[in-house]
């Protein structure tokens, strides 16, 4: 199933085209799409190209480490996310790798770094949904992640499912129209609230 952005302006395809949907089919993903994925995470620009990002990835059939991510996640996910070939978590490095002093942008640089695997995803005909819904305390120790680190996301990864195999309730969620705020509501020129002239 495709659910593409209705956008007021025109956009790239492949960011119209991105979603996240809950509905996932359990074919594998080809490992060598799984290591184009990250590839694409590796070139994303950083604060002082720290690239302060880690994932930690399981597929099913690595059943211990899959079922360890998915007993990560809050139940509400685990309904649809457990059918995910793939499971990730995403995790910013909390120091600057050079000089060991607090790195206030790696949460925001792993965003990106999740941001542009998920565009390669569907460049890949694949889809991700990432969630917050997940136990970071929970991950910590099941991954023996360090202090240093910070888990900010989980991720499920594959190819698109029926909408018709979820819960009724997510049925209609997954079918349902996208929608954004517009953009003279977040996009502002001179002081807070004042929408772009361009908007």
């Amino acid at each position: 199933m495709e659910n593409p952005a209705i956008t007021d302006y025109a956009i790239h395809p492949l960011i119209a085209q991105r979603w996240s949907p809950r509905a996932f089919d359990n074919k594998p993903v080809e490992t060598e799409k799984l290591a184009q994925l990250f590839e694409s995470a590796r070139w994303t620009s950083s604060c002082f190209n720290d690239q302060p990002w880690t994932f930690i990835v399981a597929t099913k059939d690595d059943t211990v480490n899959y079922q360890k991510l998915l007993d990560c996640l809050v139940p509400a996910n685990v309904v649809w996310a457990q059918v995910a070939p793939v499971l990730g978590l995403v995790i910013a490095q909390k120091n600057f790798k050079h000089n060991g002093k607090p790195n206030a942008w790696a949460e925001y640089d792993a965003g990106q770094a999740a941001a542009t695997l998920v565009l390669q995803a569907t460049a890949l005909d694949l889809v991700a949904h990432q969630m917050g819904g997940f136990d970071a305390a929970k991950a910590i120790a099941a991954f023996n992640i360090p202090e240093t680190a910070k888990p900010v996301a989980a991720i499920a990864i594959g190819y698109a499912g029926e909408p018709s195999n979820l819960p009724t309730d997510l049925q209609e969620r997954e079918t349902a129209s996208r929608s954004r705020h517009p953009l003279s509501s977040f996009v502002f020129t001179g002081e807070w609230g004042n929408s772009a002239s361009f908007v």
